[in-house]
């Protein structure tokens, strides 16, 4: 997948909407590539660094009804050791944007929990999101962050 075919999609989706639903989204998705804010050329060093560590974002059906609340979990290893953060997340809007926050941090060892923390929520203005441009069957996902970045995924069983 490159920037062209993504930014492409991303300008019909700000039109159209994707008709995502959360239980589209369901599953542990790691990383591919990223793109910097407007540049066009993927950022290999960190695309590459990024999946070195494992690093993913894991979406699961939250305890309300109908799949709607989700709960996410953002993390990446170096060998034995992992840094988890997990929140909820949710749809809003057409498009729609996957907001979400992370009220927990969790560092460890192997099985050894070095820490555990509570995050505060962050204002509502600034609530972190990902506004999704494509879910496809063939187990990818792309979206772009609150910050301009722009990801893309790839669906792992």
């Amino acid at each position: 997948m490159n920037f062209a075919i993504l930014n492409a999609r991303e300008k019909a989706v700000r039109l159209t909407g994707t008709g995502l639903k959360s239980i589209d989204l369901l599953g542990c998705w790691h990383l591919q590539t990223i793109w910097s804010k407007a540049d066009p050329k993927a950022n290999p060093l960190s695309s590459w660094m990024l999946r070195s560590l494992n690093a993913r974002l894991e979406i699961k059906a939250g305890l309300g009804i109908n799949c709607k609340d989700l709960r996410l979990t953002n993390a990446i290893n170096l060998g034995p050791v992992e840094l988890k953060f997990q929140g909820p997340g949710w749809l809003k809007g057409k498009r729609p944007l996957l907001m979400f926050h992370f009220d927990s941090l969790t560092l460890r060892i192997g099985g050894l929990v070095l820490l555990k923390k509570a995050l505060p929520a962050p204002d509502q203005k600034r609530t972190p999101f990902f506004a999704l441009i494509e879910r496809n069957p063939d187990g990818w996902m792309a979206a772009r962050g609150r910050g301009g970045g722009l990801a893309l995924w790839i669906l792992k069983d």
